[in-house]
């Protein structure tokens, strides 16, 4: 548990210090307001995501494999994207139903989705760092600690990597995905899974921004009833359920 939450810190750690870094710099620079430039940030957000990678890579505190690569896993990469197409539309109407969390980057986060650069940022670079440290070091620390409790270092991962994300209105679905990442990764002790869901749930998420850019959105403003809603969660469940199924078949350890 030390170090799963250890990793944790040091991981926020980074973001802040690379943060609080730029912010200085601009202030030396006679030019604080530049740091909230959506470049500027995507370029903290460069620069914190691969110092990341390098620090966890280095300390082997996570440690890369092609091993499951070379098994040929594509099944399993591909039911986990429609696992990821399957979770947006109930995880967007299960959260309109809950109170309303404050969004505290919603402003920041939609200027670097609209800058060019953003999607490489959010959607291939930020997926695959934080499952290398989330999946890759935390979960298997927590593991590692206490193998036959497995559900329950799932669900503490999850915990930390929803609080990871430091914005309230994130935390219920980054919990949620945290579960099931979890458990992509006990099933195959790889982050191939993990990573290509994170992917496709980070892109569907960035051309749904691109399509309605307006926060305040509903569900039932863009399809039009509540009984289309209704469908619509439906039959995104008749994608979920089969493509989870699929998973439970398919996933293994490579040899």
């Amino acid at each position: 548990m030390y170090k799963a939450i250890s990793y944790t810190l040091i991981f926020l750690g980074i973001q802040l210090l690379v943060a609080s870094i730029t912010t200085f710099g601009m202030q030396l620079w006679g030019n604080e307001e530049l740091s909230t430039s959506p470049y500027v940030q995507l370029a903290s957000m460069i620069v914190f995501s691969l110092l990341s990678a390098l620090l966890f890579i280095r300390m082997k505190w996570a440690v890369p494999s092609r091993h499951y690569l070379l098994s040929r896993p594509w099944l399993t990469v591909f039911w986990a994207l429609m696992a990821a197409v399957g979770t947006i539309i109930p995880s967007i109407a299960v959260q309109e139903y809950l109170p309303t969390l404050p969004n505290l980057v919603e402003t920041e986060m939609g200027a670097m989705m609209s800058a060019k650069g953003g999607y490489f940022v959010i959607c291939l670079l930020v997926p695959l760092v934080e499952e290398l440290v989330f999946r890759g070091a935390v979960l298997r620390a927590l593991l590692s600690w206490k193998p036959e409790a497995r559900w329950g270092m799932i669900a503490v991962s999850a915990l930390l990597f929803s609080i990871a994300h430091m914005n309230p209105a994130q935390m219920p679905h980054a919990f949620l995905v945290g579960l099931l990442l979890g458990w992509m990764y006990c099933r195959t002790s790889s982050i191939v899974p993990g990573v290509a869901f994170h992917w496709a749930n980070n892109t569907i998420s960035y051309f749904l921004f691109k399509l309605y850019p307006d926060t305040d959105t509903k569900l039932v403003d863009v399809l039009g009833s509540p009984q289309h809603v209704a469908l619509a969660v439906c039959f995104s469940l008749f994608i979920l359920l089969p493509a989870l199924y699929q998973l439970h078949l398919w996933m293994r350890k490579a040899q």
